[in-house]
């Protein structure tokens, strides 16, 4: 089975490279018009110019596909606005979401100013959203849409350096996890990436042999799958190498513990507590509610 996306639309932001880069021409090669969005900025933030996304635009051309090029930052309400409306004025309809802008601004948080924490977070979490909310009337409309957030490493489990690079990501998987519920009556999924990838922000802190086994290329058909018809919803997805998984935030199974308790009661438990050789885990907040109800006979 060949999954192709002929007549659907796709608005790839940070696409001028690296990653987005390699979604795009993906997805146009196997039948989507693409929308390619990039600042054209540096890895930290700063500059901005257009030439990055024309180039994937004229490769895209080049092999035979429809694209166009957008230079807004996600960061800028009217940009994102001007984004969507250049692309429903250019092809009529979007499909397809992906939300891969980025920048880095590392630094231990004793050293990092919240300056760069607030950047950090404007561009990924909050570029997200601006950019989410732009397109979800259009997709309800359609009663149709696929949309990718893009976590990682750091905001699943913590890197040294990155605080506000994993609290922007991690609030990218919790904007998918309402936002899968919220969009299901409209036929609109909405999954979350975690990648394992060398590029522009990556290249400078792993070895060479790392770098080449660590290709873009190879974290796209993760992503091409979670755009697909039939793609999941609500799923975390590590890609990267050619190694794939599923990742899901779990509960231990826990314990009722009888009376009026004190914290001395729950250090005595703890280990019980914290023993995850059991667990659980939810579709949404109702569910892990009634099970507390159940346990408690409420």
């Amino acid at each position: 089975m060949t999954i192709r996306f002929d007549g659907k639309v796709a608005i790839i932001t940070g696409a001028g490279g690296g990653i987005g880069r390699c979604h795009a021409l993906e997805l146009a090669k196997r039948g989507a018009r693409v929308v390619v969005n990039d600042l054209g900025g540096n890895v930290d933030g700063t500059g901005g110019s257009s030439a990055a996304a024309e180039k994937v635009v004229a490769e895209i051309k080049t092999a035979g596909g429809q694209a166009i090029a957008n230079g807004a930052s996600v960061t800028d309400l009217k940009g994102v606005d001007h984004l969507v409306q250049q692309t429903m004025d250019a092809y009529g309809r979007i499909d397809m979401l992906v939300n891969n802008a980025g920048i880095l601004r590392d630094k231990s948080f004793s050293k990092l100013s919240m300056e760069d924490f607030r950047l950090v977070v404007d561009v990924h979490l909050m570029g997200a959203a601006y950019v989410t909310k732009a397109v979800w009337p259009v997709m309800i409309e359609q009663n149709y849409g696929r949309i990718v957030m893009v976590t990682s490493a750091s905001g699943l489990f913590g890197n040294f350096g990155q605080t506000n690079y994993g609290a922007a990501k991690t609030g990218q998987v919790g904007l998918m996890t309402v936002l899968k519920q919220e969009g299901r009556k409209y036929n609109i999924r909405v999954n979350t990436l975690a990648p394992i990838a060398a590029t522009r922000m990556t290249e400078a802190i792993m070895p060479p042999k790392a770098l080449e086994a660590l290709k873009p290329e190879l974290v796209t058909p993760a992503v091409l799958f979670m755009l697909s018809e039939d793609a999941p919803n609500g799923v975390i997805m590590t890609a990267g190498a050619g190694f794939y998984a599923s990742v899901k935030i779990i509960e231990s199974e826990g314990m009722v513990i009888p009376g009026a308790v004190t914290v001395d009661d729950i250090a005595a438990n703890w280990d019980k507590i914290n023993d995850f050789s059991k667990h659980v885990s939810y579709e949404g907040t109702p569910e892990a509610t009634a099970r507390v109800f159940s346990l408690l006979k409420l």
